[in-house]
């Protein structure tokens, strides 16, 4: 018996913003956001993977990807519902090949925001040029999806006349991982040269229709004319794209030493507080301790530093509120693997259990505290452990293309495969 037919939900709201609804929404970063053409999609991160949900400001450009997206019949109800008396209506999604890409991309870019690399929970980080190789990659098969006026991707962003220019953007900032990317195809056993190729041929389309030049993408089109990639340069991916980070975790270490202990406890991770880069995200990376020094009553802050951190130059900070009182902010340095800081505390004489809210965020950046969201935190790091694990097997040459759950991205692959000290 076939399964019933998908169906989302085609609304208009009283600003004229057209909606395609296809299910609940969570926190943001159980979310994968592109900004299209006309339009913002989004996909749950959790759960089964179904449609996207669709914010649509300009129907017109719209259509050029919403039948390829959702299906004919939710392209016809949006433009009956933008221009029309329609309200609402329940339609079937009858999606192509391109609602799959557009799924992958958008996954790929919340890798790229939300991964939770971490040294003390086990996950390795992402290898950021490799992955955003495969973006640029990803952004060029989907250029159904944008227009010459619409770029996507924030930082990325900068208008040009090519329909998927931020992919030029991504080949710019990210070729040097282009050399190490051709090695690992010409030596990759056949399940994952398969992949690299791919990628390999979307990037120098790319490149090619942006007119972009370099050693590198020279190489690459050498390379590609040739007939075999066969190479007895080694396969390993954690050679070729290894970090030089010299992170050495040192954990424990005291910030200020002397003192009578009074207390000390760990504080709330929340990731959406600061940008990525920044902070280990194990829940057990930030904790405090409160220490008696004369008179005085200090409190201590130490936040495990991610492996990619700056040293400088980022203004990082915890907001700690003790026994109910005023919030406040102790601003945070970067010492070797650890963020510390620290500030006068005032206690009663005689607290031994002093009730602490901890929690570290950047200044600027910080949209503030929101409700806990220590669940879908933890969901999210099984979700990467499953595919780490997915990423680290063999995949059949006969494996589907879209399957139900994305297939793991390049740089998933290199991370599951380095030896490294996790």
């Amino acid at each position: 018996m076939a399964p019933p037919p998908v169906e989302v939900r085609v609304t208009r709201d009283d600003d004229g913003i057209v909606r395609v609804a296809a299910g609940s929404a969570g926190p943001d970063f159980t979310r994968a956001v592109l900004d299209v053409a006309g339009a913002v999609l989004t996909w749950p991160v959790l759960g089964d993977p179904g449609p996207p949900t669709a914010e649509i400001h300009d129907v017109g450009r719209a259509q050029q990807w919403l039948w390829a997206v959702y299906g004919e019949g939710v392209a016809a109800a949006v433009h009956a519902c933008a221009t029309g008396p329609l309200t609402g209506t329940g339609v079937p999604v009858d999606p192509t090949a391109l609602a799959a890409d557009a799924a992958r991309l958008g996954l790929g870019h919340w890798a790229a925001r939300w991964w939770p690399a971490s040294h003390l929970d086990g996950i390795p980080a992402l290898q950021p040029d490799l992955l955003g190789l495969e973006l640029a990659a990803l952004t060029h098969q989907c250029q159904q999806l944008f227009d010459a006026s619409t770029d996507s991707f924030g930082d990325f962003a900068d208008v040009g006349d090519q329909p998927d220019d931020c992919a030029a953007e991504l080949i710019e900032e990210h070729r040097a991982a282009l050399d190490p990317l051709i090695q690992w195809w010409r030596a990759a056993s056949a399940d994952t040269a398969q992949q690299l190729e791919r990628v390999l041929r979307l990037i120098d389309d790319a490149a090619d229709g942006a007119g972009l030049d370099g050693p590198e993408l020279r190489r690459l089109r050498s390379v590609l004319d040739r007939s075999s990639p066969a190479s007895t340069i080694s396969s390993d991916p954690g050679t070729l794209f290894a970090r030089n980070d010299g992170y050495a975790l040192a954990a424990g270490e005291q910030l200020v030493a002397g003192g009578r202990l009074i207390a000390r406890g760990s504080g709330t991770n929340d990731w959406r507080r600061y940008p990525p880069g920044l902070v280990d995200a194990s829940e057990t990376a930030v904790s405090w301790t409160a220490r008696a020094l004369g008179a005085r009553r200090q409190f201590e802050v130490d936040v495990v530093a991610h492996s990619a951190a700056p040293v400088t130059g980022a203004p990082l900070a915890a907001e700690v509120r003790v026994n109910d009182g005023p919030h406040t902010r102790v601003a945070l340095a970067r010492r070797d693997d650890m963020w510390t800081g620290r500030a006068d505390l005032d206690l009663p004489p005689g607290e031994t259990r002093p009730r602490v809210e901890l929690d570290v965020l950047l200044p600027g950046f910080d949209p503030g505290p929101g409700p806990d969201t220590g669940a879908e935190r933890d969901a999210i790091r099984a979700l990467v452990r499953r595919r780490l694990a997915t990423a680290a097997l063999p995949v059949p040459n006969d494996a589907p293309p879209h399957g139900s759950s994305p297939a793991p991205f390049l740089a998933e692959i290199a991370a599951a495969t380095t030896d490294e000290d996790y």
